[in-house]
């Protein structure tokens, strides 16, 4: 099995220990989020667990109330002939004196404890309501009756009604000292000579407790049987019902980490069976498009790249050619000069269209090789500004360089770097609307980056999406100045790509856009952040505004021209409104107000500068 099966077959640990409370709580956690068998089961088994509780306690409480009204009323029954015995052995006595009717008490006591076998004691007590007599019994209980066992409850109750029988259940002492229930049984008696006495019978209800306690360790250990079997059976029918659905997944996994060739084994004609046929359909429909498309993409990739390469030697002798008509272009009508210009334009616009498409055709063969050293991205943001100046005051607008320090170096391809700067500034500068552009440079430990802000008619999220798509334009029917392909941002976005960097976009309709470009420092180091917000701070703005300053900065000589501000070409402003403008230069980062305009008084001018990135030109 290859490293790659192996990691899609792997099941995530858990995230703590069981045996630690905090950790059984985060696993149970865990296992209920990401396990359906496991979310299942436990639902089965609490839902298994509550329904044979309540009908456990139902049965328990049923069958120990049949078990006591049974032992009640057999208890009563035999009670009631002991007193109906004991009673007639004191109806047949004549004796007048104490110690006659105590041996006839005597005899009536034995009589009803031989109708009461499964008695295990008595008492006999003078009934509080019982006539005066000349004759008194002392009350009597046997060994196993305590005097407080017989409780006033159930005296009052039999001296309130004593032509019944009442009884109560109590807790004697067994032999062994331990407590087990029992029934006190109550009737009365009527003594000659004597009065009436209370006649106690007192029986042992521990059988029915022992056989409701069986009774109910069987419930208990039935119940916990049958969830632990319920558990059992769900979890093992949920594991046979996903299984096939993690195999559908890690087969899913499988496809979409290219092995095309991976199936789902079709077993049985159940639903299981019809999910795998399916898939798989569907797998071999997909493969078929993939390799259409594979095919597809290769011979595209082979006609651009062919006919990219077989393009340049005629353009090669027509730019010869054209090169010699235009050198002489000055000897020619004008109609035919200016000829000539368009035509050496249209051939260098068509050299650079043919770079890119062969710069996109190495990308598509794997050929693309980087050549890094250490370089300085302020020095290469400056370069390109400065080879862009004239284009950018050509439309208008004003190019503004703000770095955090003048050497910021990291590991990169130069040239190729120095193309993506080129592609987002003249990217801005095309859809700038005149508005001033601005390029910020920056670095922290781990990364260099460089964004270029505009404030132009910007895009939106649709757009977005498609702006690193080959062959795409925003406004196909928007007038353009520098020409493009629609390759230029594909390419910048594979050049960051082959950095191990990034490049990302932030825009807002009629709020402009802000191209991000992140490169590591050292090759193979990770970027842990970019040193430049992708959102910038001012991204409500519509135009770079600064305030204006009241100091004058001093004029640069040679040793600051990299530092210093320049005038853009062409805009036809003088000494003294160049010096005027740079009055209103932010005195930390050197930046430039953008939104003047030029008086003839002492005010900052209007003109429009950036700093300079090299000689002064």
């Amino acid at each position: 099995m290859s490293s790659e099966d192996a990691d899609l077959n792997k099941s995530e640990s858990l995230p703590g220990k069981w045996w630690r409370p905090s950790g059984f709580t985060a696993n149970i956690r865990y296992l209920w989020g990401t396990s359906l068998p496991f979310r299942t089961t436990l639902i089965a088994v609490v839902l298994t667990t509550a329904t044979v509780v309540v009908v456990a306690v139902v049965m328990g409480n049923t069958i120990a109330r049949d078990l006591y009204t049974s032992r009640a009323d057999q208890v009563l029954q035999e009670a009631d002939h002991a007193v109906n015995t004991a009673q007639a052995a004191f109806d047949q006595g004549l004796e007048t004196d104490e110690l006659a009717i105590t041996a006839l008490r005597t005899q009536a006591l034995d009589a009803a404890l031989a109708q009461a076998p499964n008695a295990s004691g008595f008492a006999f007590y003078r009934a509080d309501n019982s006539a005066e007599s000349d004759t008194v019994l002392q009350d009597i209980a046997s060994g196993t009756v305590p005097q407080d066992l017989v409780s006033d409850e159930i005296r009052a109750a039999l001296q309130a009604d004593p032509q019944t029988t009442v009884y109560q259940s109590v807790s004697l002492d067994s032999e062994d000292g331990r407590p087990e229930p029992a029934l006190v049984v109550g009737s009365t008696v009527t003594v000659p000579t004597a009065g009436t006495y209370e006649l106690y019978l007192v029986y042992s209800m521990q059988s029915s407790q022992d056989t409701l306690d069986f009774v109910q360790r069987t419930l208990t250990i039935s119940m916990a049987i049958l969830v632990l079997m319920v558990g059992a059976i769900v979890g093992g029918i949920m594991r046979a019902v996903i299984r096939p659905i993690r195999v559908a997944a890690q087969t899913s996994r499988k496809l979409a980490a290219g092995h095309l060739e991976e199936r789902i084994p079709e077993q049985g004609q159940d639903d299981i069976g019809t999910l795998a046929r399916s898939f798989n359909d569907m797998a071999d429909n997909l493969q078929r498009q993939i390799e259409q498309l594979e095919d597809l993409s290769q011979v595209q990739q082979r006609f651009v790249s062919d006919v990219s390469h077989e393009l340049r030697t005629p353009l090669t002798t027509i730019r010869l050619a054209a090169g010699i008509v235009y050198a002489r272009k000055d000897e020619l009508e004008p109609t035919v000069a200016r000829s000539a210009e368009l035509l050496q334009d249209q051939i260098e616009r068509f050299e650079l269209l043919l770079a890119d498409l062969l710069e996109i055709s190495r990308y598509d063969a794997g050929a693309v090789q980087l050549l890094r050293k250490p370089n300085d991205l302020t020095l290469l943001a400056e370069d390109v500004i400065e080879g862009m100046t004239q284009v950018a005051a050509d439309q208008g607008e004003a190019l503004i360089l703000r770095a955090t320090s003048t050497h910021i170096e990291a590991e990169f391809d130069e040239r190729r770097v120095n193309r993506v700067i080129r592609n987002l500034v003249a990217n801005a500068i095309e859809h700038g609307e005149g508005k001033p552009i601005l390029v910020s440079v920056d670095g922290n430990a781990t990364a260099v980056a460089i964004s270029v802000r505009d404030y132009g008619v910007g895009m939106t999220d649709e757009q977005q999406t498609q702006v690193f798509s080959r062959f795409w334009r925003a406004d196909p029917s928007r007038k353009r100045t520098m020409g493009g392909s629609g390759l230029g941002l594909a390419i910048s976005q594979e050049d960051a790509q082959l950095h191990n960097g990034r490049l990302e976009l932030w825009s807002a309709p009629e709020l402009g856009s802000n191209f991000r470009l992140t490169l590591p420092r050292h090759v193979d180091e990770p970027i842990v952040s970019s040193p430049l917000p992708l959102v910038p701070d001012d991204a409500g703005a519509e135009t770079y505004t600064v305030e204006a300053a009241d100091r004058r900065p001093e004029k640069f000589d040679e040793k600051s021209l990299e530092t210093q501000p320049i005038e853009l070409p062409g805009l036809g402003m003088s000494e003294d409104d160049h010096w005027e403008y740079l009055a209103g230069a932010d005195p930390e980062t050197g930046a430039l107000p953008t939104n003047a305009t030029h008086k003839e008084s002492d005010d900052a001018g209007g003109a429009q500068a950036m700093p300079a990135t090299g000689d002064d030109k």
